[in-house]
């Protein structure tokens, strides 16, 4: 049985008490500008989520359809 590659839109990095929420798409991109409230911390590209909210946050992402890894 052949397995389709899937494209994350996300990748979650955890860096103990705080999380990295990395766009890999424009579609992840777009569901931050949605989302995410402007003048959220940041670091590079990606946005920095306490270790308590990044469930919530995966979950509405994967709820919207998007791949989280």
């Amino acid at each position: 049985m052949a397995q389709e590659n899937v494209v994350a839109d996300f990748f979650v990095q955890n860096e103990g008490s705080l999380f990295l929420l990395r766009p890999l798409t424009d579609a992840a991109r777009e569901w931050i500008g949605e989302y995410i409230p402007e003048g959220a911390q940041t670091w590079g590209d990606a946005i920095v989520i306490e270790h308590r909210y990044i469930a919530d946050v995966v979950a509405g992402a994967q709820r919207d359809g998007l791949v989280v890894e």
